[in-house]
């Protein structure tokens, strides 16, 4: 038995390492499937970009609605939902602890308001517009 793989290790004693071909196929085959996965990681973030930025305009919206049941007007800027305040001798607040940062690479949220009772709270980024409600 000791014969057999003395004899083997002899006969491969020559041969040691990869080829260069054998090594150029791995690296394409490695580039190849970085080529395929990079676009796909990169659409990803941007929906999750997009989802966090639906997410924090409900939540302000949410914030807004509360703000106009208790003190029966829109808050004059986003700002005012995070501080207690006391209108027409009604309390309340805050019903934000803090105004969500947007995305990254994303504009702020902006805020306005009409007299007629109608908001809108929107944000820019990836090219896409999200506005709620």
């Amino acid at each position: 038995m000791t014969t057999f793989w003395r004899g083997r290790r002899m006969t491969l004693g020559n041969q040691r390492g990869f080829t260069l071909i054998e090594l150029m196929i791995v690296v394409a085959i490695i580039g190849i499937l970085a080529a395929i996965a990079i676009p796909l990681y990169a659409n990803i973030q941007a929906r999750a970009r997009i989802a966090k930025a639906q997410a924090d305009a409900r939540t302000l919206v949410s914030a807004i609605s509360m703000y106009s049941a208790t003190f029966g007007s829109l808050p004059g800027a986003l700002a005012n939902l995070t501080a207690a305040a006391t209108i027409s001798g009604v309390s309340g607040g805050p019903f934000m602890k803090s105004v969500p940062n947007s995305p990254a690479g994303w504009s702020a949220y902006s805020y306005s308001s009409n007299p007629c009772g109608i908001f809108t709270v929107t944000a820019t980024g990836d090219s896409t517009t999200v506005s709620s409600p």
